[in-house]
């Protein structure tokens, strides 16, 4: 859903970008320019997902002031945040299938499903796309790869 921004001098901007939109936030809080901070790596490094990982980010900083709320040590969470990591690692290896970067076919439904929730998907000429996939995966698959190692390297230190 597309959400405009309105800056004080007026200026408009209309996205659905999370990138865009934390980038025109004017914010003061250290954890939240912490996380506009994260979302600008994410966008540099992967080109998607910023959105996620702010998500994500805040999700276990809810998490970890529950529990520093309740009295625990913030060692004792930053330690659980890490074994968590570790262990969300292990299961992510063992549900994870291969994918044959040679099967064009293939490359090109996993491309589908990941755009269907994007305008492009839905406007863009499904031949032309699927003779382009193929490429393009060749061209992101280390990038993909990074974006899950950057969620388990943020969890290890929270």
């Amino acid at each position: 859903m597309d959400k405009m921004i309105e800056t004080g001098k007026g200026e408009v901007t209309i996205t659905n970008d999370g990138a865009t939109i934390l980038k025109r936030m004017s914010v003061i809080h250290p954890t939240a320019k912490m996380l506009v901070e994260l979302s600008k790596a994410q966008d540099i490094e992967a080109g998607d997902g910023t959105t996620t990982v702010v998500v994500i980010a805040g999700a276990l900083l809810d998490g970890a002031e529950k529990l520093l709320n309740k009295g625990i040590h913030a060692t004792t969470i930053s330690e659980s945040f890490q074994r968590a990591s570790l262990e969300a690692e292990k299961i992510l290896e063992s549900v994870a299938s291969p994918v044959d970067l040679e099967n064009d076919e293939q490359l090109a439904k996993i491309a589908t499903t990941s755009l269907n929730s994007k305008v492009f998907a839905r406007e863009f000429n499904r031949l032309l796309f699927h003779r382009h996939v193929p490429f393009a995966i060749d061209s992101v698959a280390d990038k993909i790869l990074f974006f899950i190692l950057s969620l388990s390297y943020l969890c290890r230190f929270m």
